[in-house]
């Protein structure tokens, strides 16, 4: 049976069959929660990336977990905003969420763990970000029924938490 929740903490932590990496479009590392999400898989992540050339925004590509305690890290790249969002931002926001769910199903993974896409330095507004990945992430799953996914929204800090959970108990 498909379901979201909502944590409060560090994608990082999670012990999902995958986490999301909010990357940058060399997949090599970076800061916030890619620069997390490579310190803790260690070295090997840095290595299989270097040979994926990279990502462009709006794609998404998988790794092994590494030392994670997630099998998986699916690495997608967010719009780079200046908290004024394009419909093409928005678009790029969604198909992010969009390619994540469908190489977790390409590859019967059953939960899924996403950090807020593009909301850091990347400076997407969280409220429409968080707006995003909810509606097409449930869009999604209700499309596919037959997928038996568990996704988690991961809020790090308590204005995301306050994000999602505004929508979720809508």
């Amino acid at each position: 049976m498909n379901a979201m929740h909502i944590i409060r903490g560090s994608v990082v932590d999670m012990a999902t069959d995958a986490i999301v990496n909010a990357a940058n479009n060399s997949l090599l590392g970076g800061g916030g929660v890619d620069g997390a999400i490579h310190a803790a898989a260690g070295p090997g992540l840095l290595e299989e990336c270097s040979k994926l050339g990279g990502c462009k925004t709006g794609c998404a590509k998988i790794t092994k977990g590494y030392n994670l305690k997630a099998k998986y890290v699916i690495h997608t790249v967010g719009p780079i905003t200046d908290g004024t969002v394009t419909f093409d931002d928005a678009a790029l926001l969604a198909f992010c969420y969009l390619n994540c769910m469908e190489l977790a199903y390409k590859h019967k993974l059953h939960s899924i763990a996403f950090c807020c896409i593009s909301t850091g330095a990347y400076g997407f507004p969280i409220d429409k970000a968080a707006a995003i990945a909810v509606r097409f992430v449930k869009n999604w799953l209700n499309d596919n029924p037959d997928a038996d996914m568990d996704v988690y929204f991961c809020c790090y800090n308590d204005k995301e938490y306050a994000a999602y959970n505004e929508l979720m108990n809508c």
